[in-house]
């Protein structure tokens, strides 16, 4: 298997991998971090699709993507920490001033758990980030310290998943999911390779 992860500009992929069975039904469709608040909130139903398929046209893409082939198995929300909530965010601290752009959202469709595309995601988010002149990337996934997390709430990605890729622990934040504490993970991009 050669997972391919590219710039999440193709809407129909997005759709598959964040989008609803049910076009009326009201789902994040990845928003909830990437929009204010209020905003989130207003957005119902199909005008959720229609904000992401505005967001898709976008240069920089709201995300990354992993292809098996010509199949859509993977996403990555990946964007400017200065166009997110995590811009206001108070459970989860500015460590500096730097303009990071954060990462908050693995997806790995089922059928397709367990081989690795979480971390293919998190280094095509790293390249992504990077190509578009991010100085740093920030995530800020779930300390599970190996207990089991629910899966509805595993998007936000573990500690040892970003460690894999890099990261390192620069602060703790007051945000939990799933019972377990997040905290801020953080990867300088302007080290040569």
């Amino acid at each position: 298997m050669a997972i391919e992860v590219r710039p999440a500009t193709v809407f129909d992929d997005v759709k598959t991998m964040v989008g609803p069975k049910s076009p009326n039904s009201n789902v994040c469709w990845c928003l909830s971090y990437r929009i204010p608040s209020k905003l989130n909130q207003e957005l119902q139903k199909q005008d959720r699709g229609k904000y992401v398929k505005k967001l898709v046209a976008e240069d920089p893409p709201p995300g990354v993507l992993a292809y098996d082939g010509d199949e859509v198995v993977g996403w990555a929300a990946v964007h400017p920490r200065a166009d997110t909530s995590f811009a206001k965010n108070r459970k989860i601290p500015h460590v500096d001033d730097a303009e990071v752009w954060s990462v908050w959202c693995i997806r790995v469709r089922p059928g397709h758990r367990g081989k690795g595309i979480s971390h293919e995601l998190l280094r095509g988010a790293i390249d992504f980030a990077k190509s578009n002149g991010a100085p740093a990337l920030e995530g800020y996934p779930v300390d599970n310290k190996g207990g089991k997390v629910d899966l509805t709430m595993a998007y936000v990605g573990t500690r040892k998943l970003f460690e894999k890729a890099g990261f390192k622990k620069v602060a703790e934040t007051t945000s939990v999911l799933n019972g377990f504490p997040r905290v801020l993970m953080r990867l300088d991009l302007r080290q040569p390779n």
